[in-house]
């Protein structure tokens, strides 16, 4: 299991891109950050989701 934004979900041997993707998240729009690292967004499809990790997933909102 893989704990995202404090839930625990079944996304091991996934790469973040894909994840988001299929939650409905605009890739363009977040800030990934996986046990405490901020990854880039370049890397975003070439790094999987292990068993264990922490992740966190920031989006953007404009607004005035």
């Amino acid at each position: 299991m893989v704990t995202i934004n404090g839930e625990e979900k079944n996304a091991a041997g996934k790469t973040i891109y894909a994840y988001l993707s299929e939650e409905g998240y605009d890739t363009s729009r977040v800030v990934v950050e996986q046990n405490l690292q901020i990854i880039p967004q370049d890397q975003l499809e070439n790094t999987l989701i292990q068993e264990g990790d922490q992740i966190e997933i920031l989006c953007f909102v404009g607004g005035g």
